[in-house]
């Protein structure tokens, strides 16, 4: 396998990123229209970090970690790994000794389409990350692949320089020419809730305050005291 390594890709601008980071990967998905979650399976392997950053991509083969080598020359301040292989893997491609090297180039955190080892210590060094799987199998250093080239993980096309947002309920990807204008839609959405939730703190229903009432009638649902249940339920 033959691949490539792309150098000074266009990534989103910083202070975008950093105010992605402000908000939650819910709330960034729904402000896009729902999109650009990656899927459940990605997990962290901490409780209580958001993190944001430009995607260095990484394609290898399964059991190889020889290109996250190669990516790690590639990354640089503000910057989060992602990394995917050309068929499923669990193996363990990333651990402690690479995070040591990310860390010290500036890299925020790392995403793996594949497995993860070295929990412990990455907990305890304060390097974030998400991952398919956490397996202790080791890996090979033996097949070229590409850096810095546009990856898909659980349907979602990640291209290098857009932004990745991360946190306890998954990973979202945010394309790097729509990164201020979600950074716009996010606020506007987070003011959205805030509103709601002091009309819930003051007693306000959800049926009442988004219109579900109707919804209710349309679809036939009815509403029938105890007693009156228990004598049609008991006559069926």
């Amino acid at each position: 396998m033959s691949g490539v390594i792309v150098t000074d890709p266009p990534k989103a601008e910083l202070k975008d990123v950093d105010a992605l980071a402000g908000f939650g990967v819910a709330t960034v998905s729904e402000a896009m229209g729902r999109t650009g979650l990656l899927g459940p399976g990605i997990r962290p392997i901490q409780q209580g970090v958001r993190v944001a950053g430009t995607a260095v991509t990484v394609l290898g083969r399964p059991g190889d970690n020889l290109m996250i080598h190669a990516a790690v020359e590639q990354c640089g301040e503000g910057d989060l790994l992602v990394v995917t292989t050309t068929s499923p893997c669990t193996d363990g491609l990333f651990g402690e000794l690479f995070a040591t090297a990310l860390k010290q180039r500036g890299v925020r955190a790392v995403v793996l389409n594949t497995g993860i080892r070295d929990t412990q210590e990455l907990r305890k060094s304060g390097f974030a990350a998400w991952s398919r799987a956490v397996s202790a199998q080791g890996t090979v250093k033996a097949t070229g692949g590409s850096v810095n080239v546009p990856i898909a993980i659980d349907g979602q096309v990640i291209r290098p320089g857009d932004v990745i947002l991360a946190d306890d309920d998954g990973v979202v990807v945010v394309p790097r020419e729509r990164a201020r204008e979600t950074v716009a839609k996010s606020e506007a959405r987070e003011a959205k809730e805030a509103a709601t939730r002091a009309a819930f703190l003051d007693g306000q229903l959800g049926l009442d305050r988004y219109g579900l009432r109707e919804t209710l009638v349309r679809l036939g649902v009815t509403y029938k005291s105890y007693d009156e249940y228990v004598r049609e339920e008991a006559g069926s």
